[in-house]
């Protein structure tokens, strides 16, 4: 076994003791154990993310948004997300199995006095959201063994299919078949304790015979700090349109 020599004041004698060379070099944290050690419910991570999307040549659109994800006792329990369209701003809020709309082209649709649209099955991303969620296990799982890690950098992709098949938070948005074969490119980069600090996916689709090239830049911050997501005020909130 090779060893690292490391020197060593004892009793005022500088002396030379033998250290194993991987007490040296720690072995890298696992993401996944990592992750679910911040799991307790009331508990969650917050996040942002920029949005730039274009048709190849030229950028076309930018959003920045913002967000908490809440842990339950199976994971994500709720969500909250703002995103900025410049002077447009919508939010979105999901409860279980009830999501809640505000904003954007909503204002002009609901009954007067009403901000908020409630709806069955919980909210869902919209098209420009950060589709891989690594406070998921089983999607952080994923994306490990299928990318290739170097140092605290991990470099892989997977397809819109393959997220379906691991990802609550993917699957809730009941995206069409003919969107499967989308085949997303991404880096995670690690903190020390093994948790995300960011993740940046790019992926190209294809929409009304348009092309569209988008990258989503994510931010996380305070893995396992207490969080409390609730639902807007009942008076605030309607199921109809205007």
């Amino acid at each position: 076994m090779k060893k690292t020599i490391t020197l060593v004041v004892a009793c005022g004698v500088l002396a030379l003791v033998a250290v194993p060379a991987h007490a040296a070099h720690a072995a890298p944290k696992d993401p996944v154990s990592a992750l679910k050690a911040t799991m307790t419910p009331g508990h969650g991570v917050r996040f942002t993310d920029t949005v730039t999307w274009g048709d190849g040549l030229d950028e076309m659109g930018a959003r920045d948004a913002k967000g908490t994800f809440q842990f339950g006792k199976k994971g994500v329990a709720a969500f909250e997300l703002t995103m900025d369209y410049g002077d447009e701003r919508e939010r979105v809020i999901s409860i279980g199995r009830t999501g809640y709309y505000s904003g954007g082209v909503l204002e002009g649709v609901l009954p007067k006095g009403k901000t908020w649209l409630k709806s069955v099955g919980g909210a869902i991303p919209d098209s420009w959201a950060q589709w891989l969620n690594p406070a998921e296990p089983t999607t952080l799982a994923a994306l490990m063994k299928k990318g290739a890690r170097s140092g605290n950098a991990v470099t892989g992709s997977i397809t819109l299919k393959e997220l379906k098949a691991v990802s609550a938070w993917v699957a809730a948005a009941g995206v069409g078949k003919e969107y499967d074969g989308i085949k997303m490119s991404y880096t995670l980069t690690l903190g020390s304790s093994g948790l995300v600090n960011r993740l940046r996916t790019s992926y190209t689709i294809t929409q009304d015979g348009k092309l569209n090239e988008v990258t989503v830049d994510s931010r996380y911050t305070g893995w396992g700090a207490k969080v409390s997501i609730k639902a807007p005020d009942p008076s605030t909130v309607t199921t109809r349109y205007r």
